[in-house]
């Protein structure tokens, strides 16, 4: 089976979330499963500096405001998965992540950036741009791709089944209506059953309309955006697609995240030998300047920092948490950035609390490796959370991970009830509602824990044991991918 992945990102040459995660490991994930894999990505400097052998596929000429496009083939590494390059420096030759300029704004042409990138994906999907091969199924990843299921539903020729996986619902990519021309599709489109989107152009709508095949990266989080409370306004559309609509867990890369193996991390540890943890929270704790105390229960924070994440909860949480009278006293360490206001607010508890709380207003990948190994537990407060992959990772690393009940963090994570420590299930600490004070219960029933070795010791391993391989993802893909092109054949002969 031959499959297209179209995405804005990629781990490792660029990433701004878990996007990048899933398109650097899924793809691997499905070859080892029988699937011939190809990506198609924007010509972002770091992606074309980082697709090795380059060579032309095809020169597409003047498109989408550009001057000139072509369309080349590489691969991610000696050996690694091949992928499609759209070079249109026009669009894409510029500082700045896939979505935002070096000063935060928003690049004014992203309609006609990702607009490209769904038709280039559309058409090799048609057997246009490369005679060579042509994919059985298309899938595109959010809505950066996601108008590459428009274009292809437009095209009845085009073969290939189309899949449309959401990972975050509340990116929609909207523009002004006006636009819509610059697209270069049938006029039909541009209606309320159609891309039309409360006076605005939808590209998430193009997948959830057009995609064959729908799936989120979590089953719970499938069945939450079906709701009013979850659904961003897209929740009808969702209903409406029914059994269409499926979610499958995402994995963990076993060969970047883990502890026995990370150069990343000061010191290596297994499950069967934890002692280099403890020295890898030694030097977190030197690291951000908090009292260098084993036992300190030290608390992690590794997000973009939003309102989403439910940063704000823990801000207003913080006093119950610091105030606990432990031994040593809880610590918190904080590693993102994003809304300026919780970053001043993060900055400003650290500077209240010298010690006990520090914070890094960066994303850094390699210091990320050296929280998840350093921390004894991860805070993932998140009001709603497609799946999440830093849980998984904490996992991975004996850190225990406190969440919120909601999208996959409820899927991943056995929160710490008297039956499922008793059962010898329990992998974290939950909390239900998105308050202070729901997340200061959680906060303060791990401090207790941590108080008890034995018991954070069980929680640890049990974690540890968690398989999330993205081998189990493959084949539930490889199965949908098989209903996908059997729904499409079946349709083709009515």
């Amino acid at each position: 089976m031959k499959v297209l992945h179209a995405a804005a990102e990629v781990y490792p040459l660029v990433k701004t979330g878990g996007l990048a995660d899933v398109l650097g490991a899924l793809p691997e994930a499905l070859i080892a499963a029988g699937a011939d894999v190809r990506l198609v990505l924007p010509g972002l400097p770091a992606i074309l500096a980082g697709v090795e052998r380059q060579r032309v596929v095809c020169e597409i000429g003047a498109a989408f405001g550009a001057g000139r496009v072509t369309l080349r083939l590489g691969r991610l590494a000696p050996g690694g998965v091949a992928a499609y390059v759209i070079d249109a420096p026009y669009l894409y030759q510029r500082p700045g992540n896939p979505y935002l300029a070096p000063d935060g704004s928003e690049w004014m042409d992203s309609l006609q950036r990702f607009g490209l990138l769904g038709w280039v994906a559309a058409h090799l999907a048609a057997g246009e741009l490369d005679p060579g091969w042509t994919p059985d199924v298309l899938h595109a990843h959010d809505w950066h791709a996601a108008m590459a299921c428009a274009y292809a539903a437009c095209h009845p020729g085009t073969r290939a089944a189309t899949v449309y996986t959401i990972h975050n619902l509340a990116y929609q990519g909207l523009f002004p209506e006006d636009d819509f021309h610059l697209l270069g599709l049938p006029s039909r489109l541009m209606v309320p059953v159609g891309l039309e989107f409360h006076g605005q152009l939808s590209f998430m709508k193009a997948g959830l309309k057009y995609a064959d095949r729908i799936t989120t990266v979590s089953p719970n989080y499938a069945r939450e955006i079906a709701t009013e409370a979850f659904g961003c306004g897209l929740d009808g559309v969702i209903r409406a697609r029914g059994a269409d609509v499926s979610g499958i867990l995402n994995g963990v890369d076993g060969t970047v995240w883990n502890p026995a193996t990370d150069r990343l991390i000061p010191v290596p540890y297994s499950a069967a030998a934890l002692g280099g943890k403890a020295l890898c929270k030694a030097a977190l704790q030197r690291e951000f300047g908090l009292a260098v105390d084993a036992g300190a229960p030290l608390f992690a924070v590794v997000s973009r920092l939003t309102s989403q994440k439910g940063l704000d909860l823990l801000l207003d949480a913080l006093p119950a948490l610091l105030d606990f009278p432990a031994a040593g006293g809880p610590q918190l360490a904080v590693q993102g950035n994003g809304d300026p206001a919780l970053e001043a607010a993060f900055a400003a508890a650290a500077a209240m609390h010298p010690g006990r709380v520090a914070v890094r207003l960066v994303y850094d990948e390699a210091l990320a490796h050296r929280m998840m190994a350093g921390a004894d537990a991860l805070l993932v407060p998140s009001r709603f959370e497609p799946c999440g992959l830093t849980q998984l990772y904490a996992l991975r690393y004996g850190t225990v991970p406190v969440v919120r009940h909601v999208g996959g963090l409820a899927d991943t994570v056995v929160g710490a009830s008297e039956a499922a420590v008793q059962a010898g299930l329990a992998t974290g600490f939950m909390f239900g509602p998105a308050t202070p004070a729901a997340l200061a219960q959680a906060l303060l029933q791990a401090v207790a824990a941590h108080g008890q070795p034995a018991l954070w010791r069980q929680l640890m391993l049990r974690g540890m044991a968690q398989n999330f391989s993205w081998a189990s993802a493959a084949s539930q893909y490889m199965a949908l991918y098989r209903d996908a092109q059997q729904a499409l054949q079946a349709a083709n002969h009515l």
